[in-house]
């Protein structure tokens, strides 16, 4: 497994070592001793989060805050994404900033999405199974969010507007603006 760092402090890509052979592959999706030593951080995932998702849909970009804040480590199963998450820690050097990368069935990578951080992405294939970890349990009175298409946050979602497919609750979230103002 190798981790690099993002642009966005805590905020990690990781993508594991795949060995393939003529039956197919094998590879370590998450190993906490390896996680550890490479950023120094010690995680506890207690929760296990799967989406399945057509082509176009953007799903995001959701928060927890307080107590019920959840670092995360994202990954696809099948299909590809453009995964992206924006730095909320009011006092970072990169608040309001935010990181995207393409992840997909074939790169395997992950993102490591700290607390503090909202989180979103948008389907690039036909269809795409996601997953993610969470490391604090859901708790709906402590869901938040920033709407996705955002100006001032300038993310470009790869998937072109006519196409998106946007739940009517993320279409109803504040803008970065009126959340950090």
């Amino acid at each position: 497994m190798t981790v690099e760092h993002t642009n966005l402090e805590g905020c990690y890509v990781i993508s594991p070592k795949i060995i393939k052979d003529s039956r197919g592959y094998f590879f370590e999706r998450f190993n906490a001793q390896t996680f550890q030593k490479l950023t120094g951080k010690s995680v506890n995932f207690v929760q296990d989060n799967q989406s399945f998702s057509k082509k176009g849909v953007i799903r995001g970009l959701h928060y927890q805050e307080g107590a019920f804040a959840q670092a995360k480590l994202v990954s696809v199963i099948q299909g590809a994404v453009l995964d992206v998450c924006v730095d909320l820690r009011v006092a970072s050097k990169t608040f309001g900033k935010h990181f995207s990368i393409r992840i997909d069935d074939n790169n395997k990578k992950q993102l490591f999405v700290p607390k503090g951080f909202a989180h979103g992405f948008s389907v690039l294939s036909e269809q795409a199974i996601f997953s993610y970890k969470c490391d604090c349990y859901y708790n709906k009175a402590s869901e938040r969010g920033i709407i996705y298409n955002d100006p001032s946050l300038g993310i470009n979602w790869q998937t072109p507007e006519s196409e998106r497919i946007i739940s009517e609750k993320d279409l109803q979230l504040p803008t970065f603006q009126t959340v950090f103002t």
